[in-house]
């Protein structure tokens, strides 16, 4: 870190934000509340509001949501006619999955061969820290030279759209010249990065029936049509002979112009078993970040223990479309959809219902916003240059802030870098990540203030 009085005052402040975190991590906050007690994300909620509190924002309020859950937001005033700049997080998480696939507790942070283990850690309690950190490091050092409005999403990760339809309904609340989205990641650890597309989502529950009711295999098992058998027959025609997803009058050959993932790079990023090969064609890039990507998430259908030998008259699938930027997300669903019908084997009746679905997202990279960004990053990475990359994974928020304030500019940056494993068991956070950002952040407002 270079020598500088905003660097210094971050650096100070690094072990008060472990605190911070490990008391923000401490609350189990996710928004499926058949899972956790809706007090743990309330509990969140307020303590991000008193922090807000504590560092002078006005106007500070949890806005109940139309999903049902809390939203944080606060405004810290600059000088006058100042800009005004939307920092986002999200203090909802994942649920821990496995807590025995943990090495030490999900929910209490711990430190670990350099890094801060706990779910939220990186996705995206630390994002709240990152942004606390660098307004506490402008206020140390002359001043926040910007209007500053902080949103902390409670339900981010459970997709239900809560803060999208309250931004919709109240526009003028988080109306800003810039949005810094601070759930996003660096493309590995010490390499500054934002992430300028994101694919959009589509998600569908499939039902295929053929039966009255399930039958004995022997006795009728090679006439009787077998549901399970046409829903993996029309799951298997989602993808081609090399894994690539093929949706009947979908394109997918765009191509990647940006940073290049590595392939050998990515299947350890993926943690890809030796000797299984990727999928797909093309650059990983190009795959990731630039084509859809078709998942099966889960299947209804007998478990194999206690399975009786029998044709199954029904069974059900979810199905996500990762949908890439450049092609409208309802009408993706609309060729997933139109697919899964004609599929279908047999005659076998089919039912398709929409669960979900969110825009992809392209930021404007030549906006005066990312010449200020490059140049924070360049003094908060020392000899390294912003690299720009995207972003599979989707953030309807995005989309819904481009549509309302079209005229603002938004980054996305973060604490998601791959050995972060966020969604996954063993969640961490790299501390340097955390303090580098910061600076970085914090450089860019008064950037940004002075363009």
């Amino acid at each position: 870190m270079s020598s500088n009085p905003v660097a210094e005052t971050v650096a100070s402040l690094m072990p008060r934000a472990k605190e911070e975190l490990a008391a923000l991590v401490a609350f189990k906050s996710v928004a499926d509340f058949d899972q956790f007690p809706r007090s743990e994300s309330v509990g969140a909620a307020n303590w991000i509001a008193a922090a807000l509190r504590a560092e002078g924002f006005q106007d500070v309020d949890l806005l109940d949501t139309p999903d049902g859950t809390q939203s944080v937001y606060g405004y810290l005033p600059g000088p006058e006619g100042a800009k005004t700049v939307l920092l986002y997080a999200h203090y909802d998480v994942q649920p821990p999955l496995d807590e025995a696939g943990w090495a030490t507790p999900p929910f209490e942070l711990t430190e670990r061969d350099g890094r801060w283990y706990g779910r939220g850690a990186a996705d995206c309690k630390g994002g709240v820290l990152m942004h606390l950190l660098a307004l506490r490091a402008l206020k140390a050092n002359g001043g926040v030279p910007v209007h500053v409005k902080v949103i902390a999403e409670g339900s981010e990760e459970q997709g239900t759209g809560g803060l999208e339809r309250y931004a919709e309904a109240h526009p003028e609340l988080l109306a800003a010249d810039t949005i810094v989205i601070g759930d996003a990641g660096n493309f590995r650890v010490g390499l500054p990065t934002v992430t300028s597309t994101l694919r959009g989502m589509t998600l569908l529950r499939v039902k295929v029936d053929t039966l009255e009711g399930n039958l004995h295999s022997g006795q009728f098992g090679g006439a009787a049509p077998d549901a399970l058998a046409a829903l993996i027959r029309v799951l298997d025609s989602l993808r081609a002979e090399d894994g690539s997803t093929t949706v009947d009058g979908l394109a997918a050959d765009s191509t990647w112009e940006g940073l290049a993932y590595d392939e050998e790079q990515f299947r350890r990023d993926a943690r890809v078993l030796d000797g299984v090969e990727l999928i797909g064609s093309g650059s990983v890039a190009d795959r990731i970040w630039a084509r859809p990507a078709v998942t099966v998430l889960g299947i209804d259908c007998p478990p194999v223990v206690g399975a009786t030998p029998s044709v199954q008259a029904g069974a059900r699938a979810l199905v996500s479309l990762r949908v890439p930027p450049g092609v409208d997300a309802a009408e993706a669903t609309k060729l997933l959809r139109a697919h899964l019908e004609t599929r279908t084997p047999w005659g076998a009746r089919v039912a398709v219902e929409q669960i979900g679905q969110g825009q992809a997202f392209r930021a404007d990279t030549t906006s005066p916003a990312y010449q200020a960004m490059a140049d924070a990053m360049a003094v908060a990475y020392p000899g390294e240059e912003m690299q720009y990359a995207g972003q599979g994974g989707s953030i309807p928020l995005c989309n819904t802030l481009a549509s309302l304030y079209p005229e603002a500019e938004i980054l996305l940056i973060g604490l998601s870098e791959p050995e972060a494993q966020i969604h996954a068991v063993n969640e961490s956070v790299s501390p340097e990540e955390l303090e580098r950002l910061s600076v970085a952040e914090a450089h860019f407002l008064r950037n940004y203030a002075a363009s």
